[in-house]
């Protein structure tokens, strides 16, 4: 006879608390990664935009491209595109980090201290975009 298993609804937040390290490590490394490559397509979309411009004549094109650069220039002075820009490299440092930790524990090495390390990158991720803040901000106040 087979047992079964009742998770609890998926509205239970309470069986989050249940969850280790390591399933924390691989839930943000999924979701660091669908981000970027969610960006990934976004940024060769808009690219793909301001570049799409075979057969046309010389003065159409640096029309397209002064129409292109303004939007780009208009879009960097916002302050919430700042932000989305820190939020993208927060994503792609921790992404990175976890990510360098997965080889060192796939190759056996600080296998005994794979929650240490998860917690090393997130707080050097945490120190790396905070760091960069002013870097992002400058210009904007």
């Amino acid at each position: 006879m087979s047992q079964s298993y009742d998770r609890g609804l998926v509205e239970d937040f309470g069986r989050w608390r249940e969850f280790s390290a390591g399933m924390w490590a691989w839930v943000f490394h999924k979701f660091t990664g669908w981000v970027l490559v969610g960006y990934l397509f976004t940024h060769i979309a808009v690219l793909s935009t301001a570049i799409s411009a075979a057969g046309q004549s010389s003065e159409v094109i640096a029309a397209n491209n002064d129409v292109y650069t303004t939007v780009i220039v208009t879009l960097e002075s916002l302050l919430v595109v700042r932000i989305l820009e820190v939020g993208l490299l927060a994503v792609a440092v921790f992404h990175i980090l976890n990510g360098c930790r997965l080889l060192l524990v796939d190759l056996g090495v600080g296998l005994d201290s794979q929650d240490k390390s998860f917690y090393a990158s997130l707080i050097l991720t945490g120190a790396i975009v905070v760091a960069s803040v002013p870097t992002f901000l400058a210009g904007v106040f």
